[in-house]
């Protein structure tokens, strides 16, 4: 069984950084795709950006496009995202995941593994 661990997140203020971290437990496991998902209050899950693993695209919502960066490394499994110019509609649990089969790295449907959700906090 493969657990994703996400670290990062809090609180911070509007126009500040925040860097979320994900690792599949699992360090042998072929990933597919890795993403981060966010759901704020009375609003459904969306996506915010992610990575086909093995051929380095990645692919952004256009509320982050040009503030958010995913990165990845390789050999530790795991994968970066970079939050700059945070706004507070920003303000949401993120969530990482992680997919082994193919798929949209955009639908969550993609995804088998996901991690508990991390705070996410902008202040205006």
């Amino acid at each position: 069984q493969v657990q994703v661990v996400e670290s990062g997140g809090g609180l911070v203020q509007a126009g500040g950084s925040l860097r979320l971290s994900c690792a599949a437990s699992r360090r042998s496991f072929d990933i597919y795709a890795m993403a981060w998902f966010r759901q704020a209050p009375g609003k459904e899950r969306e996506f915010v950006a992610g990575v086909y693993w093995k051929i380095g695209v990645r692919n952004y919502a256009d509320s982050v496009k040009g503030r958010f960066t995913v990165s990845q490394d390789n050999a530790k499994s795991a994968g970066i995202l970079q939050m700059n110019n945070l706004k507070p509609e920003d303000t949401a649990v993120y969530y990482c995941a992680a997919a082994a089969t193919s798929g949209s790295v955009r639908e969550p449907s993609t995804y088998a593994y996901w991690g508990q959700g991390t705070q996410v906090t902008v202040s205006s």
